[in-house]
């Protein structure tokens, strides 16, 4: 099938520019637009932007174990409609993706049941317990494109160190949850003045450079390939400045949550706030806005975690952890867009471009060549957040009925069109 997509303004991550023009699409593929369009489909899209998909790591899919809260099929649905063309899935299922076995069963029941691309993650260490590293190059010949334990940190410093030179070996990429278990244990909030207002359990930001310090230590030692998912306070970003500076083959993370919400958007327990790590003051919020825009922190991701109501509706510090953000992924990022912090284009670095390079993807570029896994998108389209009507299975976003711009109009994966508004 032959596209041609006509007056869009094209956002390209990788000459950081905004042009308005012409898009052709054959074959799945971006390719040069042919002199005879006789019997091409053209698309006018009126002005409005068309972008690479979005390539979100560390999107929790509750298969196997935990399908009541999310399938293969209601996160592809939510992913399609939030203009995400590839999900990179998190290990920490029931059971773990430790296995050949199990990384398999999830790129064959992601392939079966989701519209887009599936590249799984797979578990450091047998059962996501820090013990015992599982067997790396058959699940890369599996098909996993990275290795971690998500947020249950390797806490035995002599496993990770082994862990690190192993996947060094086979070239690896090791993405970390960078935190001091110690002193994160039991933690619902960031420490200070509202956490003790609010009397709840709390952490102080230095956990988060504590655990980057170790970290990057024995990246150092090992030379491995490292990603922090999640980088949310301004305390940790001197560690990260020195380590890129040194040359370590080191990228930084950071979700959509702590780039647009803070502490304080706790208010009064509403546990649907509740993330891990939690929400941090508002000058550690523009810190992250700041590290993106320049380039510190590499990638945005959506840390999509569904829980269902049972675990929400708990006293603040006793629920489960997480937000829902597939769908809510790129509307949020349009207010940093429309605040004035970000361009459109550098956004598209952190929420496509960069994801693809960090794990070796075809996507995230407009190129020639590249596949056509493209979002169709009005970033001034207004509207206000229902949470049931998110396609998700588990409802639990923080962004309900909150006011928001930017409406995915239309979502392509292969030249395919797998999304609609």
């Amino acid at each position: 099938m032959a596209v041609l997509f006509e007056n869009a303004e094209l956002i390209d991550p990788v000459r950081g520019s905004m042009t308005l023009g012409a898009l052709f699409v054959g074959d799945g593929r971006i390719a040069e637009r042919p002199d005879d369009i006789s019997g091409v489909t053209r698309v006018d899209c009126g002005g409005k932007c068309l972008a690479p998909g979005l390539i979100d790591i560390g999107v929790k899919v509750c298969e196997p174990g935990e399908r009541h809260k999310e399938s293969f099929r209601t996160a592809g649905l939510a992913a399609a409609a939030g203009g995400v063309t590839t999900m990179v899935t998190r290990p920490d299922t029931l059971p773990a993706i430790d296995t050949p076995e199990t990384l398999l069963f999830a790129l064959q029941r992601g392939a079966e049941m989701s519209p887009v691309r599936i590249a799984p993650i797979g578990s450091l260490t047998k059962g996501r317990a820090g013990r015992e590293m599982v067997e790396m190059g058959f699940m890369l010949d599996a098909g996993a494109v990275a290795f971690s334990d998500g947020d249950s940190v390797v806490q035995d410093t002599k496993v990770l160190g082994r862990a690190m030179a192993y996947a060094k070996s086979l070239d690896a990429v090791v993405i970390a949850h960078p935190q001091d278990q110690g002193l994160s244990a039991g933690a619902a909030v960031t420490s200070g003045k509202f956490a003790s207002l609010r009397g709840l359990p709390a952490v102080s930001p230095m956990a988060e450079r504590m655990g980057l310090e170790r970290d990057l230590a024995l990246v150092e030692m090992s030379g491995v390939r490292y990603h922090a998912d999640q980088i949310s306070t301004a305390a940790a970003l001197p560690a990260l400045k020195r380590a890129k500076a040194a040359g370590l083959s080191v990228t930084a993370g950071t979700s959509i949550h702590h780039l647009t919400l803070n502490e304080l958007d706790v208010g009064d327990y509403r546990s649907f706030f509740k993330v891990k790590p939690p929400l941090r003051s508002e000058d550690d919020r523009m810190a992250m806005v700041e590290a993106v825009s320049e380039g510190v922190i590499d990638i945005i991701s959506s840390m999509h975690t569904p829980q269902d109501e049972e675990s929400k509706r708990l006293p603040f510090e006793e629920a489960a952890s997480g937000a829902v953000a597939l769908e809510t992924l790129l509307p949020a990022a349009m207010r940093l867009f429309h605040a004035g912090n970000i361009d459109l284009p550098t956004l598209w670095q952190a929420m496509s471009l960069n994801p693809a390079r960090l794990l070796g993807l075809e996507g995230g570029r407009l190129d020639l060549g590249a596949p056509a896994d493209l979002v169709l998108f009005d970033p001034h389209a207004p509207f206000v957040l229902d949470r049931f009507a998110l396609k998700s299975k588990s409802k639990n976003t923080p962004f309900d009925g909150q006011r928001m711009q930017g409406r995915v109009l239309q979502t392509f994966v292969g030249g395919e069109e797998v999304y609609r508004a």
